[in-house]
């Protein structure tokens, strides 16, 4: 009788501590449906725990990071191209309060402010590519961990292909995997030189400028490489920004030899 009576509460007690779990999962805000599950590497020399890294749709629909359905429905057509998505970056000076310690609006690391094109996700700290902050884009955030982007101006976004003379010169860059060389690259992307790609300036941060098309190389130690191409569609009255982008190449991923 003591066993039955022992079973019973056992199991009374997982139905309550389920319960438990799932009204506090549905109290976190913002809710992220259109969010699925996908597995990566869980590399320990990254630094990254992959296994809690959750992709989001290409497109989100609801919540502050999903843009307007006029939006949506204006990049209807584009959006039916592969490797192709529609994103609002917030400005981490508003959004990110575990830096500038305003009013915690979203429940995502960053803010927002963040995006990776690689592995499709907002939060800071899985293979980040771009950032919002101060009405500026910037690349390039950790460790050796560099990127370079550039305003090839009011350009449609279906113009610009991997063959596009644009960006040749950029896609064929190959980065060291030498950690001095690669910090002395990102040095150079953050002074007013930086470099030239196919003749345009490139550094590691570019102003907001909408009905502007830019190209983006960010690249990722242990994370990802890629080569985008995205267009600032517009600005909202908070100061986040709408952008279609497109993934012209994903390369593979790079290794750094680390300095003794």
């Amino acid at each position: 009788m003591k066993k039955f009576f022992a079973v019973i509460f056992a199991v009374l007690l997982v139905c309550f501590l389920n319960e438990i779990a799932c009204a506090r999962s549905q109290n976190d805000e913002p809710r992220y449906d259109e969010f699925k599950s996908i597995e990566f590497r869980d590399d320990n020399r990254s630094g990254t725990n992959w296994s809690y890294l959750r992709r989001e749709d290409r497109v989100l629909q609801k919540g502050l990071l999903a843009p307007s359905a006029n939006d949506r429905e204006a990049a209807k057509g584009f959006l039916r191209e592969s490797n192709t998505g529609l994103i609002r970056l917030l400005p981490r000076e508003l959004y990110d309060s575990g830096t500038y310690h305003v009013e915690k609006k979203l429940n995502i690391r960053g803010g927002g402010a963040y995006y990776s094109f690689a592995h499709l996700t907002h939060a800071y700290g899985y293979g980040s590519d771009i950032e919002l902050d101060h009405n500026k884009l910037s690349v390039g955030f950790a460790g050796a961990d560099y990127g370079m982007l550039t305003n090839i101006g009011d350009v449609p976004l279906e113009q610009i292909t991997l063959a596009d003379t644009r960006a040749k010169d950029i896609a064929a860059y190959r980065p060291s995997g030498s950690e001095l060389k690669a910090r002395t690259d990102s040095r150079r992307l953050s002074s007013r030189e930086g470099m030239t790609f196919d003749g345009f300036p490139y550094r590691n941060r570019a102003p907001v400028q909408e009905n502007s098309t830019y190209l983006l190389r960010s690249i990722g130690y242990r994370t990802s490489d890629v080569l985008v191409a995205f267009r600032l569609v517009r600005q909202d009255t908070d100061g986040s920004v709408i952008i279609a982008w497109k993934l012209l190449k994903r390369y593979h991923t790079p290794e750094l030899k680390r300095n003794d």
